[in-house]
């Protein structure tokens, strides 16, 4: 049986040094592009492959990133997971997936397995850091980036951890101010889970925009950024007596589920009987038959953000970044013009 060509082999056949065939398939290493190209059409001749594993044990790195998360189900982590991917691959790493059962879901269960295949680096989205996890991972030298969350545990605690939110508190502040120039009086609120940080920053500042106008949160339900529990919580606001003419729904996903309630079951128009205003502007939001007025967060800019983070502290190792990526209203339908505007 013929063995497997060799990167001694390409290098004899290309005319250049071992360590020349190394560079060529070592993504950032320097190399010219003269060189480079001579060892590709050897290695092409040869149909020599380079040995991924191998390349880690020598370089102690993997180019392995973990990405952990668990709510599929809201079309805007799909995206994120493609762009990361995209963004990562660029710059030689590839991404291995971990994903959880639950919308509450705890990465500790699964940390041995996160760290037993030697990854780089780990990105955390819609997953929970507990002090355990974020210990271990400081004392096996891997970088974590919180995506789209901020943990509770204290900084000091967190010597390997930088977060890349969108600015989820002036958001809720913007959808305030947004529904008063509008004439709402009577906003409702419906959260996602009660400890997630982004739930929690929006509805903070929805409640510090209403306050600046003396006007509070007149109805609250927990939606838990499930599909259906949303559809619970919309029917919940409808049996009370407290009736709204607006609602802020904290995720898209949530808001689609209310809409659909809101105009199926009961019967009523948006946004002529109700106001509706989602966040994250998911592709679904845009659909013409929901056109969801919503603020929009900007995932290239968070994707790019986190990428640049992570690998900095992989390659430099240096200190954690907190970084907050501003956010925009998206008008569509859902709700009525300013009053100040002629109809």
């Amino acid at each position: 049986m013929k063995s497997a060509p060799t990167a001694q082999d390409v290098a004899l056949l290309a005319n250049v040094s071992q360590s020349a065939v190394s560079r060529s398939f070592t993504p950032g290493a320097s190399v010219s592009e003269k060189t480079k190209s001579k060892v590709l059409l050897a290695a092409k001749k040869l149909g020599y492959r380079p040995n991924a594993i191998a390349r880690s044990l020598s370089t102690n790195q993997s180019r392995i990133i973990a990405l952990v998360m668990s709510y599929l189900e809201n079309q805007f982590y799909p995206l994120v997971i493609e762009h990361l991917s995209q963004e990562l691959q660029k710059e030689g790493y590839h991404v291995l997936l971990f994903i959880g059962q639950t919308n509450n879901f705890d990465a500790d269960a699964i940390l041995m397995d996160i760290l037993q295949y030697q990854v780089d680096g780990i990105i955390m989205a819609s997953a929970t850091l507990s002090p355990n996890l974020a210990k271990n991972c400081a004392a096996a030298g891997v970088p974590v980036v919180l995506f789209n969350r901020i943990s509770s545990i204290s900084q000091s605690n967190l010597p390997s951890t930088s977060s890349v939110t969108t600015d989820n508190y002036n958001g809720g502040r913007m959808v305030a101010k947004t529904l008063i120039d509008r004439g709402y009086q009577k906003i409702a609120f419906i959260s996602g889970l009660e400890n997630s940080s982004t739930s929690i920053q929006r509805e903070n500042g929805l409640r510090d925009g209403l306050a600046e106008f003396n006007l509070e949160i007149c109805f609250r339900s927990v939606g838990n950024y499930d599909f259906n529990q949303a559809k619970e919580a919309t029917r919940e606001l409808f049996r009370t007596s407290h009736r709204s003419d607006a609602i802020f729904v904290a995720n898209d996903h949530m808001a689609i589920a209310s809409i659909d309630v809101i105009r199926e079951e009961l019967q009523l128009r948006i946004p002529q009987d109700i106001g509706m205003i989602g966040f994250d502007n998911i592709p679904q939001a845009n659909w013409q038959g929901y056109q969801l007025t919503t603020i929009s967060q900007d995932v290239n800019q968070m994707v790019l953000a986190t990428v640049r983070v992570l690998l900095s502290q992989i390659q430099n190792k240096i200190k954690p970044e907190h970084i907050v990526i501003p956010c925009e209203i998206i008008e569509r339908n859902t709700l009525r013009k300013p009053l100040n505007t002629s109809l």
